[in-house]
């Protein structure tokens, strides 16, 4: 598991929570879309407690207790084939469930609403992005007020969000930095939200699962910048040669 330095941590909670600044950086990753499978059969859903997915929630950097008090387990049949993943639960009976090898939901879709009886909501694109953050939170437990949570499961269930979203005095925005995250944020903002984007406290990253582990996004410009580098040093070593 790689986590960021302590500190790290530390300044972007802050940062999230309003006590620090966070300076702006534009998205430049491009979002992939999520493959849906259908056809899911015979659902049994139990206790997380399969160590293969414990195992993978690891490998995101999710600690076990968080993973075994927020999600399930889920089995189930598509296609002839026996599956099982990790599932969480939306507020009308669906699921999005992940293993290593399959990012999907289970009907209906919508959004997860956790209530811990605050006047303050923090909003989520995915259920790893709020696993990331209560992994976070967990490594500075007296951070910040109580919060509510609102977890999209997709940026086109934004709408859903809005109309509870304006009973709250504040809400902060932990999407995703790519054009996708930001439209979502504009639409939320311009619905009368009162609503703060700060994906800015992971500006290098992709998402908060990203920064996490520590896998900052590689810009499309920096990529540029090294094959112009590249290439330069490679028509120095000609003409030295």
């Amino acid at each position: 598991m790689k986590l960021q330095k302590t500190k790290d941590i530390s300044y972007a909670l802050k940062a999230i929570e309003g006590h620090f600044p966070a300076a702006f950086r534009p998205a430049t990753s491009v979002r992939k879309p999520e493959p849906q499978v259908a056809g899911y059969r015979q659902v049994r859903v139990d206790p997380l407690t399969n160590p293969v997915l414990l195992d993978y929630l690891k490998e995101r950097g999710i600690l076990p207790e968080i993973a075994r008090k927020t999600c399930k387990e889920v089995h189930f049949e598509n296609k002839g084939k026996w599956y099982f993943a990790v599932a969480f639960a939306n507020r009308s009976g669906g699921y999005e469930i992940r293993n290593k090898y399959l990012k999907g939901s289970i009907s209906p879709k919508e959004i997860t609403h956790i209530k811990n009886g605050g006047d303050h909501c923090i909003v989520v694109e995915g259920f790893m992005d709020y696993l990331s953050y209560l992994t976070l939170k967990s490594m500075r437990p007296a951070s910040g007020q109580s919060a509510d949570y609102i977890v999209l499961n997709s940026v086109s269930n934004v709408g859903k969000a809005i109309p509870i979203l304006k009973e709250y005095k504040s809400a902060f925005c932990l999407l995703d930095n790519d054009p996708a995250g930001k439209q979502a944020f504009c639409q939320m903002a311009e619905a009368g939200c009162p609503v703060k984007d700060k994906s800015a406290c992971y500006a290098e990253y992709n998402d908060l699962n990203d920064y996490l582990l520590g896998k900052k996004m590689i810009s499309e410009n920096r990529q540029r910048h090294a094959g112009n580098t590249s290439t330069k040093e490679r028509s120095q070593t000609k003409q030295h040669g």
